[in-house]
């Protein structure tokens, strides 16, 4: 039987993040029901996900919560149990509640720090898949977390940082000295920047950015306890050497950039142009996790790099997740090798 003062957190991290309902362990919460603690282990389940101070404060969409709350009504009713007054009480108010087109959804480091960030509850809003977080941008945060050496009191680049998670996961727990977050679309931009913003971190615009490097103590130093943080507009069809090298890259990162043939294409022309560091310095590492949905497009992507001389390696799968919850076969990260 699962640990009762377990399972709640489960349930907790989860619902925090909006995951799908069935991620969620409701066997054993079934299982656990049947027992004479069932009542409790409900309403702590409760307590730690839609009465939670954060969600309270930052909720997930309204249709979410209300779903999740109907199915652990129905798991408690299926036991015979006394109705428990707080999940009918709590159920009704989400009722009167007006849905929205945004929502929160919050994730927990391994530290029990959260990461909370505004996105559009649909898939495609506003022209652009970019306003919510997809899952290979937190399998690329999960593994920087497991491997904060690679991102410590470095620069690192991300393109493509849509609602910034990954970003965020990693000025909070991989230290790096500078960090510049970039994104092509208006609207994506305005949305990260207020994430980035909502999550402890002030943020300058790319034209601040200077080849001199922060003196003293301050944000971006080494030692320092924030990295200095850029938001820069970058569109990978018309970015020029020069422009990536004065933006001094030790590291870059981007995760889901491979879904569509053309955009799959500007992503490998930037790449290439990442030789020009050769002649100045050592070019910077760059690792791209992946959904692969459809295996066509991935190997293209494999057969472009393959064509410019960029060669690749799979990374290993992690060894164990914190925030998917749930096992995803279909999500790599390779590390190129330019």
């Amino acid at each position: 039987m699962a640990e009762p003062e377990l399972l709640p957190l489960r349930f907790q991290r989860r619902f925090l993040a909006a995951r799908q309902l069935r991620s969620f362990p409701w066997p054993e919460l079934e299982r656990d029901l049947r027992t004479a603690a069932g009542p409790a282990l409900l309403l702590d389940i409760l307590h730690k996900t839609v009465l939670h101070p954060l969600c309270v404060k930052y909720p997930p969409a309204t249709k979410y919560r209300r779903c999740f709350l109907t199915e652990l009504i129905k798991k408690h009713e299926a036991t015979a149990a006394e109705p428990l007054d707080e999940l009918y009480d709590t159920l009704a108010g989400l009722l009167k509640e007006e849905e929205s087109t945004l929502c929160y959804k919050s994730y927990l480091l391994p530290s029990g720090e959260a990461i909370t960030l505004s996105e559009s509850t649909a898939i495609v809003s506003g022209g652009t898949t970019g306003l919510v977080t997809w899952d290979a941008a937190l399998h690329l945060a999960e593994w920087a977390v497991e491997n904060p050496g690679v991102f410590t009191d470095r620069t690192v680049l991300e393109l493509g940082s849509g609602m910034g998670f990954t970003g965020i996961a990693i000025c909070k727990a991989c230290k790096p000295q500078t960090y510049i977050f970039s994104d092509c679309h208006p609207r994506v931009l305005t949305q990260l920047e207020e994430n980035i913003h909502f999550n402890g971190f002030l943020w300058e615009p790319e034209s601040t950015w200077t080849q001199t490097e922060p003196q003293g103590q301050g944000a971006g130093a080494v030692g320092s306890q924030n990295p200095r943080v850029i938001v820069a507009e970058l569109d990978w069809g018309s970015v020029t050497e020069n422009q990536l090298l004065d933006l001094q890259p030790d590291v870059i990162i981007a995760a889901d950039v491979i879904y569509d043939p053309e955009v799959t294409s500007a992503l490998t022309g930037l790449l290439q142009k990442l030789s020009a560091f050769r002649a100045t310095r050592t070019p910077p590492e760059v690792y791209i996790a992946s959904t692969i949905r459809n295996p066509d497009t991935y190997c293209l992507f494999q057969a472009g790099l393959d064509e410019v001389g960029i060669g690749w390696q799979v990374i290993p799968a992690l060894s164990k997740s914190c925030f998917l919850c749930e096992a995803q076969p279909n999500v790599t990260i390779l590390q190129l090798l330019v």
